[in-house]
């Protein structure tokens, strides 16, 4: 079943953020510790329908994308993160955080880690 089958989302809309590449002190090991990576970051919030339907084309009406942006900028701006998880869930909790998202979905994922696959992460998903 899909998220948006879940009949908590049936009066949603998704809003997503796919592929935000962004640089990210990150890592456990000594050679992720000299220079920051490349983290592709994808993200999908759902809101409720009531509260995200403009009826006069503005912006004030829904979730501006841009918050997404500015809740990764400052959690990777904080500094060096060791684990994938911990980004992970520090981004749902500050995206949940949002008074009109009901349920959020995080990726995170290094494509540079091994050169054998495209990429290692980890995804949270969680409810208000």
């Amino acid at each position: 079943m899909t998220l948006l089958l879940d009949p908590r989302l049936a009066d949603c809309r998704r809003l997503f953020l796919r592929g935000h590449a962004v640089q990210v002190d990150i890592g456990v090991h000594d050679f992720e510790k000299a220079a920051p990576q490349r983290l592709l970051i994808d993200v999908d919030l759902y809101v409720p329908l009531a509260g995200s339907t403009p009826a006069h084309d503005t912006l004030a009406e829904v979730v501006d994308y841009d918050f997404i942006r500015v809740v990764v900028a400052e959690r990777v701006g904080r500094g060096h993160i060791e684990l994938q998880e911990t980004l992970a869930d520090d981004l749902l909790a500050a995206l949940l955080a949002h008074p009109h998202v009901r349920a959020a979905r995080v990726a995170t994922a290094k494509p540079d880690v091994y050169p054998d696959c495209d990429a290692v992460g980890v995804e949270v998903f969680a409810f208000k």
